[in-house]
């Protein structure tokens, strides 16, 4: 398994508000887009992915798991676990904003992805996004939390392209940090040697098309050079908001 993250502040922002992390050993992978004044959303995204690892890592190979939000008989050990690690997450940064006022409605999107026998358990909330590449398809995993999405499902009839032009498209309707407890999305699939996961932020999903990213992951070439040109593929398409790729090979 080899993995490679790229993430860029892109053409337009100051600061670069999105966080990642990569664990091969653990078989952790996790981005986040934060939100909020005053450098909030770069705080936001960064304790998200340091709650998520935190946990992850602490109940590696051991059977001494505390769940105080306790336990989802649905889903195997790794869903439980990262479905409290994005909660833990979301109580971090929810506290963060009610200890200082300058944090004061911050909040960040998560993805993140947790590998085990043959699997991979998916969590996120908001609209970043994990998709997997297998034998020259691309599956979007995740469903974003967002205005569009809720339309959509609730307006099939609605083109995406109508949408895609609506003043309130880039509205999300769930983050973490918002409130306490939130809404966590978790899914299990299969995944096979030779499969490659994609987790990334909106600045890159935002400008290339399905299409585009599976001709990309098809070109069989290193995690770190993918991840590199998918971001500078997102730049040049013209992404006005920060870039974060994480690539994942099997």
């Amino acid at each position: 398994m080899k993995s490679s993250a790229v993430s860029d502040v892109g053409r337009v922002r100051k600061s670069n508000e999105d966080s990642w992390a990569l664990d091969d050993g653990l078989g952790l992978y996790v981005v986040a887009d934060g939100m909020g004044g005053h450098l909030a959303g770069e705080v936001a995204s960064r304790l998200a992915v340091e709650a998520i690892v935190g946990f992850i890592s602490r109940t590696h190979d051991t059977e001494e798991v505390s769940w105080p939000y306790g336990i989802d008989t649905r889903l195997s050990l790794s869903g439980n676990r990262l479905r409290t690690a994005v909660q833990l997450a979301n109580r971090r940064v929810f506290r963060a904003a009610e200890e200082h006022d300058d944090y004061t409605g911050m909040g960040t999107t998560v993805v993140s992805a947790l590998l085990f026998d043959g699997s991979v358990v998916v969590g996120h909330v908001g609209d970043s996004r994990l998709y997997i590449w297998s034998d020259g398809l691309l599956d979007q995993i995740t469903q974003d939390d967002s205005w569009v999405t809720t339309m959509v499902a609730q307006s099939p009839g609605d083109s995406v392209p109508d949408m895609a032009k609506h003043p309130m498209r880039h509205v999300l309707t769930n983050v973490l940090g918002a409130r306490e407890p939130t809404d966590i999305h978790i899914v299990e699939r299969p995944v096979v040697p030779g499969d490659s996961l994609l987790l990334s932020s909106d600045g890159l999903h935002g400008v290339l098309s399905a299409e585009v990213m599976a001709g990309m992951l098809g070109r069989g070439l290193a995690p770190d050079v993918l991840a590199q040109d998918l971001v500078r593929a997102a730049l040049e398409a013209g992404s006005r908001d920060n870039v974060t790729a994480l690539v994942v090979q099997l």
